[in-house]
Order: structure tokens, then C-alpha cells, then sequence
């Protein structure tokens, strides 16, 4: 199988995966992102984008250091924040003499986001202290985590959020969120904002206000998801509701980014849960909440402004049974289609209208058995799957398909990402499907569900699939996207 070109913004060099964690900006309505360059960690990358989908490299912001410098050895996580009419850039430095193990956080400063000039006085760079947080002297796992800053301003005074870890508990559970306060230049070292008492690190939190409440985000390694917590006021306690996954598995290091009325957040995306996986900059989404009070995922509000054309649900054209399963059937009308299989499987396709587009309408399920939608289908059902299971509330996008390299395993059957979702009639949900690019997003009932890049398949099919059951859909629309386009395209 053939791969499609990277056109989300990624390495795109020798290595592709050399995003790490990222950071964003808006000013003067440009779109800045910085980030990390994996493995080395020897700059800090900058680039910029008119619409946050599409990325061109600019000069680069940090370097490391010479070498006696504090930062010599390596860079990591970074937030660059506006104040003053200036722009300052809070970043995590590493010491060749310290082997990595010591992490400080330090400051450059900028008056264009372009060229930074790096600041070394009596505040930064700054480490842990005594009593909350691991130091040197007390560090039982032999590596000190004091990094990935986040400034935030509260009632006229500063803090900083920090990747910590705590000074007493079980060794791999002392990861904490450290709040550091800046009073002019001295350094308040308050207690952890929020100790879970269950990871290792909470890496790259970041806080925000939204509808009345203050959330914590943070990003943990153990399973490689965004999670986060809530509370009623900044300094406030917080807590988690029984699933506090924000962002499914691959997705990590997320910041958010206030871009007008709309609050995105952003991340980078890696496969398979391997730090040497291939790694992606995607799309973003908007932060909201449900009614009591839940973060919830939107699509970005740029994708309807990207539409190209519409396609209704009678112009789609006539589904064809792929399997030819004998107990399959379906029925065809203007804007309602029914599909069943009363053994076995059956995929139902028509052919899709553009390579990347909007695939939205009304499912209504009968029967206990199997169903879903399927994507970039060829003819003999090779392509993605997106498995409703409408009775636990589980929804999973699979790649599955021929394997022509294992004859004695000729098939493959990749369980991508899964997700819990809540449905607000039964057995009846409206779905948002995007295809950009190599880029996969899901929403269920407007939420956020299913966001993940993979280039395994690319056939012209979509539809739906069934095994023992029904599934009907009415009131859809196929909203045809443009490629999107690489930063080289245009050289």
C-alpha cells in the first residue's frame, strides 16, 4: 500500500518524528507555533500559519546553549507568552555537567516573536526547592523533573505551572503540577497545585477558565492521553470526574490557545505509543463544556469556512453490497437509506466525492449485532472502520485490511483508538466524520470522539457496514474539503 504524502505539518525531515511539544501564539492574526525537535532537543522550531491548519517554517527561536551555559545540553517544553508589549519564552534547560538530570526553567524575551534574546538573572534560570518538591539531594529516581512552564496571571499576581514531582509518596507516583509565585524578583514556592498520587509526571500542564470553572490540563505517559481536572477557583481543589480523558490515546502535550471567542487546543500526535513513532502536528480542536460541566472537544470552527461544495444524501449515488452476503439487504430513497445483515457482514459503499471531505448525518440502530461506518474502502473491504457500539457506549476506529506480505496471517486487524461516548436518544446519534489529508476525526453528537492521523489506506469507498442488525441514515450531506497543502507545495 502506497503512503500519502505528509501534508500536515510534521519533521518532514531525515527523522519523522521530530515534533515534540508545543507551544502556540496569535498575533495580529497570525498563528505562531513553537516546538520542540526530537530527539536531540537542541532548538526550539518556530512556525507560523494565516488559518492554524497550515504550517511554514520560520527562523528558529533557541538554541542550546554554549557550552558552560545552564542550557548546553538540551531545550525542552516551552510557553512563550505576550505581556507588556513584549514577548517572553519560558523554557525548560538541561546541563552537560549535570548529565541530565537537573531541569531549570529559564527565559528569553522577544519584541517580534522572531528574535529572541535569551535572559540569565537573580529569578532565572530557577530549579525545585525544599519542602514540596523532589531536589538534588532528595530525588530517589536518580532524574529531577522541574519543567515544561506555563505562566498564568491571576488577580494581579504571577505564577507559574510547572512538571514536577512531589517530595514524599511512592517513587512513581510523585508526579505533581508545582505552583511557583513571581513577586517582583523572588520566588514564592507554594505547595503542588494539584498531587493525583498516581503518575509518574503530569507533563505540559496548562490552566484556563471557562464557564465559571478553572481546569488543569496535563498529559501522562502511562497511557498516553490528555487528562484533566477541575476546580471552582485557580487556587482552588481539584478534582476529576469518573473519565477524565480529555483527548484520546496518541494525542499529547496539550496547550491551548484563545483564538477569539473560540478556545482551541493543540497537540502533537504519535502512533502506537512509541516515543520513536512517527509524530504529527494535527488540526486543532474547541475547548466547551456539557451541562454539568464536563469538557467536551468541537471541531474547529475553519472547517466549514473550507468547505468547498455539498454534496445531499439523494446525489450521493447508488450503494453497492461489497461481500454480496446473501442475507444483506438495503433500501435506497432520497434522503433515507436502511442497510441490514442478518449473518455475517455486509459493507454498504457509494464512491466518495473528493479525497478529503465532511461526511455528516442522522444513524438510527436496530438489533444487538454489529455496525458502523467505513472510510477509504477498496474492493475487497480493505480500509477503516468506525464500530459503534451502541449498547456500552464505545465507539473505535480499526484499520483493517489484506496483508499481502504473511500468508499465513494475511490480514490486518488494528484496533487505531476507541473512546466512551454517551448517546442523547437511543440507538439514535448524529456523526461528523473528517477527512484531511492523512488526518481522521470523529464526532458523535457534536463531541469529539475519535482524532488521529494514520496512512494505511486510501480507497474511494465509504459507507456503512453491518452484522446482525440495522442501520439507517437519513439527512446526510458529503461537504467536499481541499488537500491540504504541504509548506513546500508552493516552492
Amino acid at each position: 500500500m502506497e503512503r500519502l504524502p505528509d501534508n500536515l505539518y510534521s519533521g518532514s525531515g531525515f527523522s519523522e518524528w521530530e515534533i515534540g511539544d508545543v507551544t502556540m501564539i496569535l498575533y495580529n492574526n497570525v498563528y505562531h507555533l513553537f516546538h520542540l525537535i526530537i530527539p536531540n532537543h537542541d532548538y526550539i522550531a518556530h512556525a507560523v500559519s494565516k488559518d492554524g491548519l497550515t504550517w511554514r517554517r520560520v527562523k528558529n527561536a533557541l538554541f542550546v546553549g554554549d557550552p558552560g551555559d545552564w542550557d548546553d545540553d538540551m531545550l525542552w517544553t516551552m510557553q512563550v507568552y505576550e505581556t507588556d508589549g513584549r514577548f517572553e519564552m519560558y523554557y525548560t534547560g538541561l546541563q552537560r555537567k549535570d548529565r541530565g538530570v537537573v531541569s531549570k526553567i529559564g527565559l528569553a524575551v522577544s519584541d517580534d516573536l522572531f528574535n529572541w534574546t535569551k535572559v540569565v538573572d537573580e529569578v532565572f534560570p530557577f530549579g525545585p526547592r525544599a519542602p514540596y518538591y523532589e531536589t538534588y539531594e532528595n530525588n530517589p529516581r536518580l532524574w529531577m523533573s522541574f519543567r515544561d512552564p506555563f505562566r498564568y496571571d491571576y488577580e494581579g499576581k504571577t505564577f507559574f505551572l510547572v512538571c514536577t514531582r512531589a517530595s514524599s509518596g511512592p517513587v512513581s507516583r510523585r508526579g505533581c503540577v508545582g505552583l511557583v509565585e513571581m513577586m517582583s524578583k523572588e520566588l514564592i514556592f507554594h505547595p503542588p497545585m494539584h498531587y493525583p498520587m498516581v503518575y509518574d509526571d503530569v507533563e505540559c500542564p496548562c490552566v484556563f477558565e471557562l464557564n465559571g470553572r478553572y481546569y488543569l490540563l496535563g498529559s501522562v505517559r502511562e497511557d498516553v492521553k490528555v487528562r484533566y481536572w477541575f476546580a471552582p477557583g485557580f487556587l482552588g481543589e481539584y478534582h476529576c470526574f469518573h473519565n477524565n480523558v480529555l483527548m484520546p490515546q496518541g494525542n499529547y502535550a496539550a496547550r491551548t490557545l484563545r483564538d477569539g471567542p473560540h478556545l482551541l487546543v493543540y497537540n502533537f500526535f504519535y502512533a502506537n505509543g512509541s516515543v520513536d513513532a512517527l509524530r504529527i502536528f494535527p488540526p486543532p480542536k474547541q475547548l466547551e463544556t456539557d451541562d454539568r460541566g464536563r469538557l467536551v472537544l468541537k471541531s474547529y470552527y475553519r472547517w466549514d469556512q473550507m468547505v468547498l461544495n455539498e454534496v445531499l444524501q439523494a446525489d450521493m449515488g447508488t450503494i453497492i453490497s461489497l461481500f454480496k452476503n446473501p442475507t444483506a439487504s438495503f433500501s435506497q430513497e432520497a434522503d433515507h437509506w436502511v442497510c441490514s445483515s442478518r449473518s455475517g457482514y455486509e459493507v454498504f459503499v457509494i464512491q466518495k466525492s473528493a479525497p478529503c471531505f465532511i461526511w455528516e448525518g442522522i444513524l438510527t440502530v436496530e438489533g444487538m449485532g454489529k455496525l458502523g461506518l467505513v472510510t477509504d474502502i477498496d474492493e475487497e473491504g480493505s480500509g477503516y472502520y468506525y464500530s459503534f457500539d451502541v449498547i456500552n457506549s464505545f465507539v473505535s476506529v480499526i484499520g483493517w485490511g489484506y496483508n499481502p506480505v504473511n500468508p499465513r496471517s494475511n490480514f490486518l486487524f488494528d484496533v487505531l483508538q476507541d473512546n466512551v461516548f454517551h448517546l442523547k436518544e437511543e440507538k439514535e446519534f448524529h456523526f461528523r466524520l473528517i477527512r484531511y489529508g492523512n488526518y481522521i476525526e470523529l464526532a458523535i453528537d457534536g463531541v469529539v470522539k475519535l482524532s488521529l492521523i494514520d496512512y494505511k489506506y486510501f480507497g474511494n469507498g465509504i459507507g456503512l457496514y453491518s452484522a446482525s442488525s440495522s442501520i439507517s441514515l437519513r439527512s446526510s450531506t458529503l461537504r467536499n474539503l481541499p488537500m491540504p497543502e504541504s509548506e513546500y507545495d508552493k516552492d
